[in-house]
């Protein structure tokens, strides 16, 4: 893979990176802003309801920085779109797809094979 490909990869893992420090900041403003007394139970519940579902969608983007640190790291080492199980090039639209994946698509098939076939 070219330079300018891994650099184009590299500016969109950073941007995504400071999009979702950013999501985690306004999320915690939001959330220590609203020590509201809110008396109806029902409103209550959607509340914490919403509060609950924002928690879960932090956590799965905690998840995803830090793949993308990790990803940042790969391009740093010059390691960055190589399968680690194959060592073969992962290909561009996969990347495009996925840019923190670390499995070419014929390693990531074989995985989710031995994992369903181990899951039953």
């Amino acid at each position: 893979m070219d330079k300018k490909t891994i650099e184009k990869f590299k500016k969109q893992l950073i941007a995504k990176r400071e999009e979702i420090l950013n999501e985690a900041g306004r999320t915690l403003s939001d959330m220590t802003d609203q020590n509201q007394n809110v008396p109806d139970p029902n409103d209550r519940a959607t509340i914490e309801s919403g509060r609950s579902f924002e928690l879960r969608i932090r956590d799965r983007e905690r998840k995803l920085l830090s793949k993308i640190d990790e990803a940042l790291e790969r391009v740093a080492e010059g390691e960055f779109g190589i399968c680690e199980d194959c060592g073969e090039e992962i290909g561009l639209k996969r990347l495009e797809a996925r840019p923190v994946t670390t499995l070419c698509i014929d390693c990531k098939t074989i995985q989710e094979t031995k994992e369903r076939s181990q899951g039953k």
